[in-house]
């Protein structure tokens, strides 16, 4: 609980403090979702995982994983990792920060629309 609430705190200061607004966050999000759909809904469809069951992008596997920060998703998008593949060489940094911060969003929501 108090783990969420400075999350929450962080983030707050965060969009407060910084350059970036509510708007640019959806279009990033929105790039996100796009990016997903094409890289990654063939193994991930739902937050699923096709090819190995326990590594799924649901909130508790990216927790028992310790893959739930944006920068720990952005290292595996970037240099992959056992049966995952690396996308640095296929998305731009801005594209792989966009598809994380999707698939971070989507893990808090436990891939509900």
């Amino acid at each position: 609980m108090l783990k969420k609430s400075l999350l929450i705190l962080l983030l707050t200061l965060t969009l407060i403090l910084s350059p970036i607004s509510f708007s640019a966050l959806a279009v990033n999000l929105d790039t996100g979702a796009k990016i997903f759909e094409a890289q990654c809904v063939g193994c991930h469809v739902g937050g699923g995982n096709i090819v190995r069951r326990g590594k799924t992008l649901k909130k508790k596997a990216l927790e028992r994983n310790h893959v739930n920060t944006l920068e720990a998703i952005s290292a595996l998008v970037s240099n992959g990792k056992n049966n995952m593949s690396a996308y640095k060489d296929r998305l731009t940094d801005a594209e792989i920060q966009a598809v994380s911060a999707y698939v971070l969003e989507q893990a808090e929501k436990n891939w509900k629309n």
